[in-house]
Order: C-alpha cells, then structure tokens, then sequence
C-alpha cells in the first residue's frame, strides 16, 4: 500500500478529514494576500515567490514525507499526517515532487505535531528542491525539440 503524507493544518486526529481551506493571511505579509487572492507574488527582482494553488478546490498528497513536512512547518504549529485519499486520486503537475490532489484525505496516523524544519532539513530540502526543479525544467526543454 502506498504511504501518503500531507502537511499543514494542526490538530487532527487519526479519522479526522484534511480538506480544502483558504490559504492562511498573515497580517502585513504580502505574498499570504496575493496567495489569498489566487494571484502570483513576485519579489523585487521579479521572481515567483510561493504562487497560489492550482487546484484550491482539492487536498494535495504526497510520497514525499519531507516534503509535506516542509508544508507542516509553513503553517504555524503545522502537523504532519499520514493520509489516505479520499474520492478520486489525479496527479499533480504543479510540483517537483510527486505529488496528487484528492476531494479530501482521511489521517491515517499524526507522523509529527508542530512542526519546525531545522536549519540542517531547510539545506537538504533547498538542494532537492533544487535539483528537483532543474529536472524539471530539462524534462520540458527535452519535450519542446
């Protein structure tokens, strides 16, 4: 059976739903209003800095367990949860990590409550994340010749 994780909202116990919310909005933080109006924020130098959801109607799975785990910490106090989907299971296209969108995901188990990345799994997940996007971007070019 495949393991699905999912990061973010606190609190829920084994049997509880993870379904689609608004995004959070931080008083004062641009990129949480941009977020929240289903635009893209893009810092000083033009850069995409954490672009909206594709699918806001949807609850998004992972394999990847740092990875939700990145997600976890984005939220303040976040958990991390082993999940199991809930209605149809489609493939995301959005991220470099393999990930799936749901209707909902029913936690299976609390992998880890507030969670907080140390400086060490920041580094780990930069580089992954890094690579991750690089392959990505080759795959396309590889697919435009």
């Amino acid at each position: 059976m495949t393991r699905y994780f999912n990061g973010g909202v606190p609190g829920l116990k084994p049997g509880d739903l993870v379904t689609p919310h608004q995004p959070a909005v931080v008083d004062g933080c641009p990129i949480c209003v941009a977020r929240a109006k289903g635009e893209t924020y893009r810092d000083e130098q033009g850069r995409v800095v954490d672009p909206p959801t594709g699918r806001p109607d949807r609850v998004y799975i992972t394999t990847d367990r740092e990875y939700a785990r990145f997600y976890a910490s984005k939220t303040w106090l976040g958990d991390l949860y082993v999940v199991e989907p809930v209605g149809e299971l489609q493939e995301s296209t959005e991220d470099p990590f393999p990930t799936w969108t749901c209707e909902a995901a029913r936690v299976r188990s609390v992998y880890s409550r507030a969670v907080r990345l140390t400086p060490g799994q920041r580094r780990t997940l930069s580089t992954r994340w890094g690579r991750a996007d690089m392959a990505s971007a080759l795959r396309t070019l590889a697919g435009d010749r």
